[in-house]
């Protein structure tokens, strides 16, 4: 009797389930890619003296496709599967805005192509990090960057300075979202800070043009949290933080946090920043990490925490920025044990040593 009330539910939820109307995307940034599509393909197939050539019927289909994903999106259908009905991940359609199947309902030859586009995307993305150790006058930073999946939205850079008696900008955030989407903002946020640093702004400016930048090259819902600092041969640190976890500054008389001096990147494009002068002793550390270290959790599901991570910090002070990394990562792995890394992890030590004067380099 149980059994048949049970296949009669079930049997109940079919109907809804076939009717079910999902709604779709309309985001605004995807129908601009579609329109500046559109013009560009009949910019191209004008071109062509005759239209019935291989090369303009292509693009014709092309433009054919992008008119039935302008339509589809006027009609509140586009982004949704033609397989299941459901909608289309979001990333993807960032990433190709004609994508009309979900994951699940690829091919086995579409899916082992997304496997290799992913697999490229790593490279390019570990092409961008920074070498792992770098020294600039007394200063010596090193990081660990363990993505979760096969791209991450990390982001890690160190900047060099322009000229002799400049200061070495150091970076270290973390995309909302995951997968494709999130690492192609990664790379956006590098390749805009590099472009950025060039020109000699004052900390709070270069974090008020990269916030207003991000904001109109992104769309709705689209930020990341970031720490931004810069330090000098001379042992000072300027610092600020748009939405990012606490900095830890682990000194001889404890750990202290470094708070958020701003909103996250893309969130108000006229957002304000202010900025922390640290003076750092020999021995002192500048502790940044992204939230996949503070959420890691054990298999109770307790959260390791910022004061996981600044009593493992605490008790490090004055060891070199590759010995503190590992030891704190040594103690976040002794506590997750056996729990599965849920988000991606990056740890960067930002050390200054009691003397030593070797450039800018590994």
């Amino acid at each position: 009797m149980l059994e048949s009330d049970g296949a009669a539910t079930q049997m109940a939820k079919v109907p809804q389930q076939a009717t079910r109307t999902v709604p779709g995307i309309t985001d605004a940034y995807l129908r601009e890619q579609l329109e500046k599509r559109r013009v560009v393909l009949k910019s191209a197939i004008s071109s062509f003296p005759i239209v019935e050539t291989p090369g303009a019927a292509r693009l014709v289909e092309l433009l054919q496709e992008v008119d039935s994903a302008v339509q589809r999106m006027d009609e509140g259908t586009y982004g949704i599967c033609d397989a299941c009905h459901d909608t289309v991940e979001k990333e993807r359609l960032i990433a190709d805005p004609l994508v009309r199947l979900c994951l699940d309902h690829l091919t086995s030859d579409e899916q082992r192509a997304l496997e290799r586009d992913l697999e490229l995307a790593s490279q390019v993305q570990r092409g961008l990090l920074p070498q792992t150790d770098t020294r600039f006058g007394d200063w010596r930073i090193h990081y660990h960057y363990r993505p979760a999946g096969i791209v991450s939205g990390d982001y890690c850079d160190l900047i060099p300075p322009a000229s002799e008696d400049g200061r070495l900008i150091f970076l270290l955030g973390d995309v909302a979202g995951k997968g494709v989407a999130a690492s192609l903002l990664m790379t956006h946020l590098n390749a805009m800070f590099r472009s950025l640093a060039r020109i000699d702004f004052e900390l709070d400016q270069l974090l008020e043009i990269a916030n207003r930048l991000f904001c109109q090259s992104t769309i709705a819902g689209q930020f990341a949290t970031l720490v931004c600092g810069r330090v000098s041969k001379a042992g000072e640190v300027e610092i600020g933080s748009a939405g990012h976890t606490p900095a830890l500054h682990v000194s001889k008389n404890g750990v202290k946090q470094i708070g958020a001096t701003g909103l996250p990147l893309g969130i108000f494009s006229t957002s304000r920043y202010t900025v922390h002068r640290v003076r750092m002793e020999p021995g002192d550390s500048l502790l940044l990490f992204t939230d996949g270290i503070s959420e890691a959790r054990n298999l109770s599901g307790d959260e390791y925490g910022i004061g996981g991570i600044s009593l493992a910090a605490g008790r490090l002070h004055g060891w070199p920025s590759n010995e503190l990394v590992s030891a704190c990562l040594k103690d976040i792995e002794t506590y997750s044990y056996g729990a599965r890394q849920a988000d991606d992890q990056t740890l960067m030590a930002v050390h200054r040593a009691e003397s030593g004067a070797a450039a800018f380099g590994g």
